[in-house]
């Protein structure tokens, strides 16, 4: 049983014609189905940790966190922080199989990768989907960071590799746990394909939102240990620190 969309299925009409926004229904002037109006509204990040993306009050500083226990990843790139309509449209994209959305950020997110890359930021030898729980896929039928990495891949023409990384063990949902249960939930989780080549080499790990950054330490840490060159992270959202 194949769980995945197919690689070459439209989730929305990609055409040089003129589209309307999924987010305000009015007509979007470029071929991306959203309009400049909601573009602009969206939660850009804004000023933020230059390591793990957590929000700050000024640029260029890193967060406590980061500087008492540096992470293995170098650094997290996010477009967005997890607010209103990103999140709705994360959530419709992530469990009600909602693709048109996912596509949509993905199409977004993949334009300020590119200008990232043009700033000086790396570009990976591969882009690396952080892989779901075997239950969790069951039940969604897909995993979402691979749906967004393959749109990634051919929009930013780097290599994916779907199935370097292996959950194996499933684990509780990390949305439900604090940052030490999520650490503590995600022990051996997680190993290599036997025939991954990673020695030497740059990774981009793909998720949807990252949180506490707890998924995205351990799969980096592997990586590390196995001699990988460097890990970045690239997501679409960035949830802002409890109570700010």
């Amino acid at each position: 049983m194949r769980c995945q969309p197919r690689d070459e299925a439209q989730v929305y009409i990609c055409l040089k014609n003129v589209q309307s926004c999924l987010l305000c229904d009015e007509p979007a002037e470029a071929e991306v189905p959203i309009c400049v109006a909601c573009e602009t509204d969206l939660p850009w990040l804004g000023d933020h940790c230059q390591t793990c993306a957590l929000p700050l009050p000024s640029a260029g500083l890193i967060c406590g966190g980061c500087l008492l226990e540096p992470p293995a990843f170098e650094q997290v790139v996010v477009p967005w922080r997890y607010d209103f309509p990103v999140d709705s449209l994360i959530t419709r994209f992530k469990h009600n199989a909602k693709w048109p959305f996912g596509h949509l950020l993905a199409d977004v997110a993949g334009q300020y990768l590119q200008h990232r890359f043009d700033e000086g930021l790396p570009r990976p030898d591969a882009l690396l989907p952080v892989p779901l729980a075997g239950k969790r896929l069951r039940q969604r039928g897909f995993n979402q960071a691979a749906m967004l990495g393959r749109w990634l891949s051919q929009q930013l023409e780097l290599p994916f590799e779907e199935h370097s990384l292996r959950r194996i063990h499933d684990t509780s949902a990390q949305q439900d746990l604090d940052a030490k249960a999520r650490k503590r939930n995600l022990r051996h989780a997680f190993a290599l394909a036997p025939d991954a080549k990673v020695k030497g080499r740059q990774f981009a790990l793909i998720d949807d939102v990252l949180t506490t950054g707890a998924t995205a330490q351990a799969l980096a840490r592997l990586l590390r240990d196995a001699g990988a060159a460097r890990v970045d992270v690239y997501c679409l959202a960035r949830t802002p620190k409890p109570g700010s």
